[in-house]
């Protein structure tokens, strides 16, 4: 007898099909119950798993025994005259189409009465030209605006945002609360956005804003929750204390929330919600002043913020939170003036250090050490190790996440790193550097349609150096003039060492012929004459890559200093690098970096 005649004559293939029908039903009537009764994810993945283990246990039981009037015996102790296998498989096929004709009952049931229901909100959505997945806003999700500074004088506008974005941390820790990132929220700022357009933007159903009155040492803090869906107010309160009690509104004001919204809070978040880490209010006064400097990354401030940091950790020399913001106050400070690069260094792995050594698991603090390791040659494995840290302890940090998406982009990990600038995009979608090279990495892959609107949201919401993407697809379009405009205002930022003469000969080169190329070659020695044999500004070794001097390029890398080199060594990755990468130089320029090392602990990257 053949193998399908057999499994035939033992019902197993009569066992399988009733099984599978079964498991269909069982997990789609789970999939509309489950949500109602607010089931953790895994329920759901354990009930597959069971079912599929439960599948291979149902075909074996089918195959060793057989049903006798005398009950179960295995299949080799029945006798064929006394096997009643046709009339179990007669009964077989009852129950199959019983649990077939239930099966497209509830599929029938789920299209034309669940699904009507479900369908309001996503066709809205649609309609409105949004994202239909993303729109469907959980009823558990919030967006925490920049409160309204109603301060006499108008002068604590670093106060009330830092108020709001104190809440905005404690709700991102509550469990099963979705809260909308900071740059996100506050991008809405002083702009007259609906709230039903706020809500479809950020994905959220929920909006809380408030307004702070401080003066002296008296505080009213003023909130309100709103549900978007039909504008209704759904807790308001004031607060008044003075700023000794700051820390214990903050905690009400979370706590209401949660407690409004039903969510559930962990044993610790029992204990405490908002953790703003530190009980002395100067400090932490002096810590939201420099962290807004630090947010708009205005670099005329810079120098500011750091010593108002300094003062905050010498009234509280456990402060840990301003520690790490001290640490990454340098590595931008490294990034965007002409900071010796050495020192600023110094300064990171210095707070950093004394960040870990209070709360080892301060996530700003290992992400701002690998940033700054990052920029040397000899320590690019410890910079990833740093990283890899930061994300075990935070992988839902935007600024963390996306120094980690920088950080595998320039060592050739684009699959990889292009992903985590997504999720650091997902995290905070108004966050304008990670709008600006989510865009300039299709700009790259040449998807104009996708990179444009990006990189024009990322300038409008400040940041100046996007323009030099702009106008490059100003260029596509036939804009010459708009071109050189963009080019020398997107240029003028980081390259302060530079003439707009001279940022127009390299614009020329970049986009014209070869002797336009040439020239713009020349135009970049006077700069690099100026800046010693030891420093370069950080575009300086992409302009000489993209205007045909690859080998020149590698060596202003190899061998000066510069804040940043991210935007050359993403470059060097890219289909347009293939050039630099023929180089002969090119290995040994690998090797000086240490990369194969880097390659060797955390594999090779996508090209390889």
């Amino acid at each position: 007898m053949s193998l399908f005649a057999e499994l035939k004559r033992r019902n197993v293939i009569r066992m399988a099909g009733l099984y599978l029908v079964g498991a269909w039903l069982i997990v789609q009537v789970a999939a509309t119950l489950l949500p109602v009764f607010e089931a953790p994810g895994w329920v759901m993945k354990s009930l597959v798993a069971l079912l599929a283990i439960g599948f291979v246990a149902a075909l074996v039981f089918a195959w060793v025994f057989e049903l006798t009037p005398d009950g179960l015996k295995r299949d080799a102790e029945v006798a064929p005259e006394q096997s009643i296998a046709p009339q179990t498989a007669r009964r077989m096929d009852r129950m199959l189409l019983l649990v077939m004709t239930l099966a497209l009952g509830y599929f029938a049931f789920d299209k034309f009465v669940l699904a009507p229901q479900r369908e309001p909100a996503s066709g809205t959505a649609a309609a409105q030209g949004g994202d239909t997945k993303s729109a469907a806003a959980d009823e558990k999700s919030i967006a925490v605006l920049p409160f309204d500074d109603l301060s006499p004088e108008k002068n604590q506008g670093y106060f009330s945002d830092g108020i709001a974005e104190e809440l905005l941390n404690a709700l991102a820790q509550v469990q099963g609360l979705k809260v909308a990132g900071r740059a996100s929220s506050s991008y809405y700022k002083d702009r007259s956005t609906s709230l039903a357009d706020i809500g479809q933007a950020l994905a959220v159903a929920t909006v809380l804003e408030g307004a702070v009155r401080k003066q002296g040492d008296r505080v009213r803090i003023s909130a309100r929750l709103t549900r978007i869906r039909d504008s209704q107010l759904l807790w308001s309160e004031n607060y008044d204390g003075d700023l000794q009690d700051v820390f214990a509104l903050q905690e009400r004001i979370a706590r209401s929330i949660a407690e409004r919204m039903r969510l559930l809070l962990s044993d610790r978040q029992n204990t405490q919600l908002v953790d703003a880490g530190t009980t002395n209010p100067e400090a932490y006064q002096l810590y939201l002043q420099a962290s807004s400097i630090f947010n708009r990354r205005d670099r005329t401030r810079f120098v500011d913020a750091i010593a108002a940091l300094k003062r905050a950790v010498e009234l509280d020399p456990k402060y840990a939170r301003a520690f790490a913001r001290l640490a990454s106050m340098h590595v931008v400070l490294a990034s965007y003036t002409d900071a010796d690069l050495n020192e600023a260094h110094a300064q990171v792995m210095r707070y950093a250090a004394e960040a870990l050594a209070l709360d080892a698991a301060m996530a700003e603090a290992w992400a701002a050490r690998g940033a700054t390791l990052d920029k040397f040659s000899d320590t690019l494995v410890e910079s990833r190790d740093a990283f890899e840290q930061a994300m075990r302890i935070n992988p839902n940090d935007p600024t963390a996440s996306f120094w980690y998406g920088l950080n595998l982009l320039t060592k050739g990990y684009r699959r990889q790193g292009t992903a985590q600038v997504e999720h650091a995009l997902a995290l905070d979608p108004m966050m304008p550097n990670v709008l600006r090279w989510r865009g300039m990495l299709y700009l790259q892959d040449g998807d104009i349609a996708l990179a444009e609107p990006l990189l024009q949201r990322a300038y409008d919401l400040g940041l100046a150096n996007t323009a030099n993407a702009l106008s490059e697809i100003a260029m596509l379009h036939g804009d010459a003039a708009t071109s050189e405009r963009l080019w020398v205002a997107g240029s003028m930022g980081l390259d302060y060492g530079m003439s707009s003469e001279e940022l127009l000969a390299v614009h020329r080169g970049v986009f014209g012929d070869a002797a336009a190329r040439q020239a713009g070659v020349e135009a970049l020695q006077p700069v690099l004459a100026r800046m010693g044999s030891k420093k370069a500004l950080p575009t300086l070794p992409l302009y000489l890559f993209r205007l045909g001097a690859p080998a020149q390029g590698l060596d202003v890398i190899r061998h000066r200093e510069m804040g940043e080199r991210i935007d050359s060594m993403i470059w060097i990755w890219t289909r347009q690098g293939a050039p630099l990468r023929a180089l002969r130089e090119f290995a040994d320029f690998l090797r000086a970096f240490h990369l194969p090392e880097l390659w060797d602990k955390y594999g090779p990257p996508d090209l390889c």
